[in-house]
Order: structure tokens, then C-alpha cells, then sequence
């Protein structure tokens, strides 16, 4: 693999009614992964084992977690807690990094 520069927002397209997901990197340790979400979109509340990280890179998202809404815009995080119920409602059309460490 070739190693250059790119911009994350540049690698991967909305999709109208959809969430869109392209994995960075898949490693046994965690995983990086880029998604789309068309406005209205959203991950229903869930659980997970990990810790992860959500950036929001484009648009406006609302994260809910353990019952405590949060609103990120573009150049906002936050971090996941592990085994805390968790889901994400895209305000808009909104492009974000997870970050998953096992």
C-alpha cells in the first residue's frame, strides 16, 4: 500500500436514506472507521465491550449516551464509554470518524 496523504472527508460519499461505512484500518486491537449518514439517519441505542472515540469531521449529530444527549458539529468529539448504551441521530448530513479500541 502506498502511503500519502488524503483527506478523510474526501473518501467516501452520502448516500441519499443510508448510512455509509468504509473501514480505515482493521487491526485485532481496534478499528478505525469512516461513515456517512444521510439527515434523519441514526444507530439505534447499543451497547459495546470497547471504548471508542466518535469525531464528527462534516455536519451536525446528536450522541446519546446513557440517557445524556450530547450535539457535536464538525471538529467536535467524544469519547463512547464501554458497556454504557449508546445510539447517534444525524441533525444533518454528517460525515464521522469512529475509533474503536478493543
Amino acid at each position: 500500500m502506498e502511503t500519502k496523504a488524503e483527506r478523510l472527508i474526501d473518501l467516501i460519499d452520502y448516500q441519499d436514506n443510508a448510512i455509509v461505512s468504509k473501514q480505515i484500518i482493521k487491526k485485532p486491537n481496534g478499528n478505525v472507521t469512516l461513515f456517512t449518514f444521510d439527515k434523519g439517519e441514526s444507530l439505534a441505542e447499543h451497547t459495546s465491550p470497547y471504548e471508542a472515540l466518535v469525531q464528527i469531521l462534516e455536519g451536525k449529530m446528536v450522541v446519546t449516551i446513557g440517557g445524556q444527549s450530547y450535539t457535536l458539529v464538525e471538529g467536535d468529539f467524544i469519547l463512547l464509554p464501554p458497556n454504557i448504551s449508546h445510539g447517534l441521530v444525524a441533525e444533518g448530513k454528517t460525515k464521522m470518524l469512529l475509533t474503536m479500541i478493543k
